[in-house]
């Protein structure tokens, strides 16, 4: 597969526009799919994208077709709704999942796709919207090393790293770890600045503190322009696509048999804030408040 492989996309929200602005940098022919969850599309059909009303005209007009949806629930019905994609997509035809999902929805979706005639891969997406328009997403990739192989060049034309977990679910599941860590490490951090700042200790010590101690890292500098300026625009992620997130995590747990009290506290923070709207950093705000 060269680049000349036509692409289609089904979800142009805060992750997606970015992946579709840089898959057609790439030199990729674009269809999107109409939707009114969509970011605003003008620039990116200014851009050559072309776009189709149902998942099914989405597939028809590509090789390899793109999920970028909210969850399990969200892909099945995608796929395999009526006018959905898999009865467009051609024998051969790849999709790809780029959201986030319970890795058992994922091994059932793959078998339906297989059975279709298609191939699948779950190439969950990790960083920020930010990232996104700027082409650095990581990508967690479960699938054959051949299909691995054959859809690298695309991936590279949106992702700085990309890591093969292994077989088809592998991606999947290693995003639900990776964002039990992220969400965890983030709860514990909201928790310490907000204990912090009602301790009256000033923000740019904290800051220091912190930071050039046991809570250095990716998530630490996320959340420091919050701390420091109530600036959450680097970590636009929703309280409740954290809980969302979480809830897949409790369940793949209790499909593996592992153990997960951490994460059942961490899940109930989150589950706990009564604005789901709000951002993963404006959750310091909300505990700072409480019991006040």
């Amino acid at each position: 597969m060269t680049q000349t492989l036509r692409i289609g996309l089904v979800g142009v929200g805060l992750m997606g526009h970015g992946i579709a602005r840089n898959i057609l940098r790439g030199g990729y022919p674009l269809t999107l799919l109409e939707h009114p969850g969509n970011q605003p599309v003008d620039d990116l059909v200014q851009a050559g994208a072309q776009l189709a009303s149902t998942g099914h005209e989405v597939a028809e007009a590509a090789d390899a077709v793109l999920l970028c949806v909210t969850g399990s629930p969200q892909v099945e019905a995608v796929l395999f709704e009526p006018g959905g994609v898999l009865e467009g997509l051609a024998p051969g035809g790849v999709v790809i999942d780029c959201s986030t999902a319970l890795p058992s929805s994922t091994a059932r979706v793959a078998d339906r796709v297989v059975q279709a005639g298609g191939h699948f891969m779950d190439a969950a997406m990790t960083r920020t919207p930010r990232e996104a328009e700027e082409g650095r997403l990581n990508l967690i990739v479960g699938a054959s090393s051949a299909l691995f192989s054959q859809m690298r060049p695309l991936l590279e034309s949106f992702a700085e790293n990309i890591t093969h977990a292994g077989e088809v679910g592998a991606g999947h599941t290693l995003k639900l770890v990776h964002n039990f860590v992220s969400l965890g490490f983030s709860a514990v951090l909201a928790e310490a600045a907000a204990a912090s700042r009602r301790a009256g200790i000033d923000d740019a010590a904290f800051l220091e503190v912190v930071g050039k101690g046991g809570g250095g890292g990716v998530v630490f500098d996320r959340l420091r322009p919050f701390i420091a300026e109530g600036d959450a625009s680097g970590f636009r992620f929703s309280v409740a696509n954290a809980s969302k997130d979480l809830g897949y995590y409790h369940a793949m747990t209790d499909e593996l048999g592992a153990g997960r009290s951490v994460a059942e506290a961490v899940e109930a923070l989150y589950a706990g804030i009564d604005d789901q709207g709000l951002t993963v950093p404006e959750v310091i705000r909300v505990l700072e408040r409480e019991k006040g």
